[in-house]
Formats: C-alpha cells, structure tokens, sequence
C-alpha cells in the first residue's frame, strides 16, 4: 500500500540488482554512509512517527492522476481549479496517465487558458492588466536591451525574433477583434 512508512519488497533479489546495474545498493552497510552515527529511527517503521500519515481534508474534488488508487495524503489548495482551465485539468486527470504526453500538453493549455481567463477578468476591474508595463517592454527601452542582445553570445537569440509576436500578438488580436466588434456593432445600429 503506498504512503506507508513501511520499505516496499525489491522486485528482484539484491544481488541481480548488483549484476544488472552498477553501484546499485553501495549506501545498504551503515558503515559506509556518512549520516549513520546521526540517524536515530525505530527500524520497524523506517524513521517515520506514524502507520499512515493524517489525511489532509478534501474540500473539492482533487484531480487524481488515473494510476494512482487514491489521492495523496497532503496536497495542494491554493489554486482550486475553476473555468475552462479546471475543465481541461480535469480532463487530463481522468484521461491521461502521467507518463502521456497528452496530459501533461493539456496542463500547459489549461496554464495557458487560465492566464487568458486572468486577463479577460482584469477588464472588469478598475485596474485591467497593462501590457506595456506588466511584460517588461518598457523596461528594454530603459535598461539596454538591445545592446545586451548584440554582440553577445547569448543562447535565446535564437528565438528572440518572435518573442515580440508571443508577447505581443495576442494583444493585437484582441484588439482588432475588438475594433472589428465595435465597428460591426456601429454599423448596425447605423442600419
């Protein structure tokens, strides 16, 4: 059972592990490791004070990778997942081990959607997100940086052409789609 303080059985015997994989188990003496003479633990349950460690209260259902039979004893809470980025959370937990690339693309699109939901929120606010300040555009102007582009040899040069169009493209689209509504919805009401 996982989460215990018990060592889990070797799947194969000690000395086929030696054979097959070189310097496997050189810290298995006491003798031979530097931290004997300060470790201190009951040997019956490895160092640990507990059976079964205390488990932490689930105020939302937890997404739970497909392997694993339950959820781990202590987890995160500091960001419940909410929107469609939660949706797309969700999905790649109930979908997709963690050994597929698929689940783990899908949590980098749920970042993605999320910090676009992010964005579209702060228009709501008093004070909406600011593109100029907030990416640090201004701050190439201000602190060099284009002369800390040229003449080095830094390794991001490579893609330092289209980090305008990653930073920036967005903002253009939305805000030609905006202008594209505005003047479709102007026109309308012309009509």
């Amino acid at each position: 059972m996982a989460y215990t303080p018990h060592k889990p059985p070797l799947a194969e015997p000690i000395e086929k592990l030696r054979e097959r994989i070189p310097g496997w188990g050189v810290d298995l003496n006491p003798e031979d490791r530097p931290s004997v003479p300060k470790l201190q633990f009951r040997d019956d349950l490895s160092g640990a004070h507990w059976e079964f460690p205390e488990r932490q209260p689930e105020k939302w259902p937890r997404e739970r990778s497909i392997e694993h039979k339950f959820l781990t004893p202590v987890f995160g809470t500091a960001q419940p997942p909410r929107g469609l980025s939660g949706a797309i959370r969700r999905f790649s937990y109930a979908t997709y081990s963690e050994g597929r690339a698929a689940h783990w693309l899908l949590l980098i699109a749920a970042d993605r959607v999320d910090a676009w939901e992010n964005h579209l929120k702060s228009f709501l606010t008093r004070r909406p997100d600011n593109p100029i300040t907030q990416t640090g555009v201004r701050s190439e102007f201000t602190h060099h940086g284009l002369k800390s582009r040229l003449g080095t040899t830094r390794t991001d040069r490579v893609h330092q052409v289209l980090d305008p169009v990653i930073v920036a493209g967005p903002w253009v689209v939305a805000a030609a789609l905006a202008f594209s509504g505005v003047g479709k919805l102007v026109r309308s009401l012309r009509s």
